[in-house]
């Protein structure tokens, strides 16, 4: 068993390597964001103070269709992509391409932003309405009423349910025992059982359909986020003399080839992209899922509510992990037992003490739990689409029972399984982008002519 676990490891890495190695795909992934960037005509930050406004309540419309409001379903998307990205990948990120791999993060979170814009206003555009006015989106129905492209709307459904079990799943579930192991070492002894509870909780919650995920995920996500935050600024103020130099070496990893080598510089792009998408997931067609259950009748102001995500998630939170490895030097350390979440936990603790510490084992497997949660849903509306309302519940309890598998799984197989379906769920979501970012500007320019009500 072992055996096959290696070779399955080995060949996932391949795969994955020869994905996400290549220049092709990195043009492909920032390529769309910029282009969409350019012809939206910098909506991430013209649109940026009217999206702050929207999640308020300002502009709320209860007699408009959907299930939850801009703040929940802001919530239940940032619930998926607040996780092990902003704790573990960030700390993969720079371990395997070093400091620069967090400025890459930052280009990709940028133009993202605008990604995130485009699929959401369009999942909202092309949602459907069943008879017991549940709501379904995302870019299969985006592909199949938008672009009647039956076949590759499937194909993006398919990738998509394999993704929840891999980056909404198990990569989630691994890492909480990654992180507790840190505190805990016997954790690692006990997996299974920390996998056993941490499904039993998911199925609690899961049973009560997007409704019930978003309020816990309203709960969840704000308050561990400032805490998160909270606990990273402590550090930060701890090594403020130390912030200039760390910015300056995160600069020259990522852009200076003369001062780092080609190399190293091509290893901070590769892994800063790869880790940028899984945090933020622009592009990935996530995302449009949750947004398209939000109540409003305005396409364009979901997509400027979702914009704010990738600012959030990585401009925000993962910039504060990536510094807190970076002054305290962290990074630099050559330890095996430290990679994903134990690095970033090694790098609070070793300057505000076991609390820091603490504040990342706990915080990851909050977020970890409310990603897999969030991914729940992403993958029953897949499988909705696939199969139809039956396959809903058997889904459910599969995705259930996979969590404790993921608990136990090794950590570089599962990283692999989540680049592989990362990008394989990317390329249907970007085809209708680049298709449809006509119609998104032409809703753009319609919803800014008329006045905000």
């Amino acid at each position: 068993m072992n055996d096959f676990i290696a070779q399955l490891t080995a060949w996932s890495g391949t795969v994955a390597g020869v994905l996400w190695g290549n220049g092709l795909t990195l043009l492909i992934l920032l390529g769309m964001g910029f282009y969409l960037t350019i012809r939206l005509g910098l909506i991430q930050l013209r649109g940026f103070r009217h999206s702050v406004a929207l999640i308020s309540g300002r502009y709320n419309c209860p007699d408009h269709e959907g299930q939850i409001s801009h703040f929940q379903a802001l919530s239940t998307a940032l619930s998926a992509t607040v996780g092990t990205g902003n704790i573990a990948g960030v700390a993969t990120a720079i371990s395997l391409g070093g400091p620069g791999a967090l400025f890459w993060m930052w280009v990709t979170a940028f133009f993202g932003m605008a990604t995130k814009f485009t699929e959401c206003t369009l999942a909202l555009k092309f949602r459907q309405v069943d008879e017991n006015g549940e709501m379904s989106g995302g870019p299969m129905y985006t592909l199949l009423h938008g672009l009647k492209m039956k076949r590759t709307a499937t194909l993006f459904a398919s990738f998509a349910l394999i993704a929840s079990f891999g980056i909404g799943n198990m990569v989630q579930a691994n890492s909480v025992v990654d992180g507790l192991g840190y505190l805990f070492p016997e954790v690692h002894d006990n997996s299974w059982l920390v996998g056993g509870v941490l499904a039993f909780l998911v199925g609690l919650v899961i049973l009560g359909g997007v409704n019930r995920i978003a309020r816990v995920a309203s709960a969840i996500v704000p308050v561990m986020a400032l805490l998160y935050i909270g606990a990273a600024v402590l550090v930060l103020i701890n090594y403020v003399d130390q912030i200039p130099a760390a910015f300056s070496t995160i600069l020259n990893h990522a852009l200076n080839p003369w001062a780092v080598g080609g190399a190293a510089v091509g290893e901070a792009i590769r892994w800063g992209v790869a880790r940028g998408l899984f945090s933020n997931e622009a592009g990935l067609g996530s995302s449009p899922m949750a947004h398209a259950a939000a109540r409003t009748n305005e396409p364009v102001r979901e997509g400027l509510v979702a914009m704010l995500e990738p600012f959030i998630d990585t401009l925000v939170i993962c910039t504060m992990t990536g510094l807190v490895i970076v002054v305290t030097g962290a990074w630099t350390l050559q330890n095996e037992a430290l990679v994903g979440a134990a690095l970033t936990a090694h790098a609070f603790q070793s300057s505000i003490g076991v609390a820091g510490a603490s504040v990342v084992g706990i915080g990851l497997s909050l977020f970890a739990f409310s990603t897999i949660i969030a991914w729940s849903y992403y993958g029953d509306r897949s499988a909705s689409f696939l199969f139809g309302a039956r396959a809903v519940q058997p889904y459910r309890v599969i995705f259930t029972f996979l969590v404790m598998v993921g608990a136990a799984v090794p950590l570089k197989l599962v990283w692999n399984i989540a680049d592989i379906t990362n990008i394989l769920m990317a390329l249907p979501n970007l085809l209708s982008l680049a298709l449809l970012s006509g119609l998104a500007l032409r809703l753009k320019n319609e919803y800014f002519s008329k006045p905000f009500k």
